[in-house]
């Protein structure tokens, strides 16, 4: 089985929140990493996503990240929800 990631960067314009994320994230840039799997035994090559991470600042300490699991719809839902946020 070969695993391989993507990563890429998100922006939010306004702070946000995430499911499974206790707390409000600020307005920022974002790397998030999806790894995907192969899926055997088809004749053609095929990848399901078994993981989703977002690398955030942590709670308290000045400077350093954390990498914290999410779901990719609840990404995709807050992606929405900043992008539908009407501001000035």
């Amino acid at each position: 089985m070969t695993i391989r990631s993507r990563r890429e960067t998100v922006h939010f314009k306004h702070p946000f929140r995430i499911r499974g994320i206790e707390r409000v994230l600020p307005a920022g840039s974002y790397e998030v990493v999806t790894d995907e799997e192969t899926i055997e035994g088809l004749t053609f090559s095929a990848y399901r996503r078994v993981a989703t991470m977002i690398t955030v600042p942590t709670e308290g300490a000045c400077g350093t990240t954390e990498m914290l699991s999410i779901g990719s719809i609840d990404l995709a839902n807050a992606q929405a929800a900043d992008a539908s946020i009407v501001h000035d």
